[in-house]
């Protein structure tokens, strides 16, 4: 009997536990948002278009760095790769005017 006791406390614990989890990951709140369709399109569509601007911003700056540094490398007038450079940075030079 004793055993027994143990064991069902041991299986109380762990529906607390799992309960807790659940709270913790707002399981509720994400069925509450699958069942409503149009705020799942709206959140999708708003996440879109954050994920959209970030890469947009970030190929910009890592664009304009890599500029800069082929720039700087354009300076050293390396033989090779000077001419390689500056015919790359003519071409984008072209593009923006």
């Amino acid at each position: 009997m004793e055993q027994l006791k143990h064991q069902l406390c041991a299986l109380r614990e762990r529906i607390d536990a799992l309960a807790r989890n659940m709270e913790k990951m707002k399981l509720a709140e994400y069925v509450a948002l699958l069942e409503d369709t149009r705020r799942l399109l709206w959140v999708n569509f708003i996440s879109g278009i954050a994920r959209g601007l970030g890469i947009a911003v970030g190929f910009t700056i890592l664009g304009a760095a890599v500029l800069y540094f082929l720039q700087k490398l354009l300076l050293l007038n390396l033989p090779l790769v000077s001419d390689f450079i500056a015919q790359i940075v003519q071409m984008v030079q072209i593009k923006m005017y």
